[in-house]
């Protein structure tokens, strides 16, 4: 069947812009999205941008976000 679309997880620039090479060889480009995650930060994603990926995920946005601490008392129940 094939895949529609391919993650290319902690992919530095340069392994992606050769995958990314690959499908074009291949006659795939434009049949698969290309998503990159992992390692991207605002420092960084010019660099994936440039390459022409589909799609971006970034985990650093939740990542090391500060927990809370929270909690919730119920004082009656109605039914």
């Amino acid at each position: 069947a094939g895949a529609d679309i391919v993650m290319l997880d902690n992919f530095k620039p340069e392994s992606v812009a050769r995958a990314i090479a690959e499908l074009e060889k291949r006659g795939l480009r434009d049949k698969i999205l290309v998503e990159v995650s992992g390692g991207i930060t605002p420092d960084n994603i010019e660099k994936y941008l440039e390459l022409g990926v589909d799609i971006i995920s970034l985990g650093w946005i939740t990542h090391s976000a500060p927990a809370i601490d929270l909690s919730l008392e119920i004082v009656e129940v109605i039914r």
